[in-house]
């Protein structure tokens, strides 16, 4: 893997789905630190990933403070590209519409304006989903026309790269690395 004095950041939001393969790419990766929505270290906990993600040895950030204090990490130029997976339905419409009221969606805001890219992984990219529910229980969910109309919205900003699935994701990731 090649080096740079800069790191990746990735943020979770509240999502279960996919939030397993997301946290196993996070296990292969260097140099990152993590950022974690309220709703996420909920999530983490209630569907028992804590020790996962522990065992990824990244920097964690929680949305602990009104301020979303850690975006000043974008200021001082300290990542390469901020990655969001798994994302859920109520953040991808907050960044949409240009909405930064949390540690996630400040990071996305912070990235386009320092000019870091962004790789997005929405839970809600096609009408019918399987998703994994706590106990590893399997659900299927039908995301809403606004839904789907709100990550076409998203895919249209600057340095915002979407993703529909955990392998294309891989590739965004692998792919950004290797561009290093």
């Amino acid at each position: 893997m090649i080096h740079t004095n800069k790191r990746l950041a990735w943020a979770i939001t509240g999502s279960g789905h996919y939030l397993r393969e997301s946290l196993a790419i996070l296990a292969s990766l260097q140099d990152v630190d993590v950022f974690l929505s309220s709703a996420a270290a909920e999530i983490i906990k209630q569907y028992g990933f804590q020790a996962q993600l522990d065992a990824t040895g990244h920097r964690v950030f929680q949305d602990k403070t009104a301020s979303s204090v850690p975006v000043e990490f974008f200021y001082e130029g300290k990542y390469h590209t901020l990655v969001i997976s798994p994302v859920t339905s109520n953040t991808i419409a907050k960044m949409a519409y240009g909405i930064s009221d949390s540690l996630v969606t400040n990071l996305y805001a912070q990235a386009g304006k320092t000019r870091v890219p962004s790789i997005v992984f929405a839970c809600d990219t096609a009408p019918e989903v399987e998703s994994e529910a706590p106990k590893e229980n399997m659900v299927m969910v039908y995301p809403r026309e606004i839904d789907l109309d709100n990550i076409q919205k998203l895919a249209q900003f600057e340095a915002t790269e979407i993703v529909a699935s955990i392998e294309a994701l891989q590739v965004a990731v692998d792919l950004k690395l290797q561009s290093l």
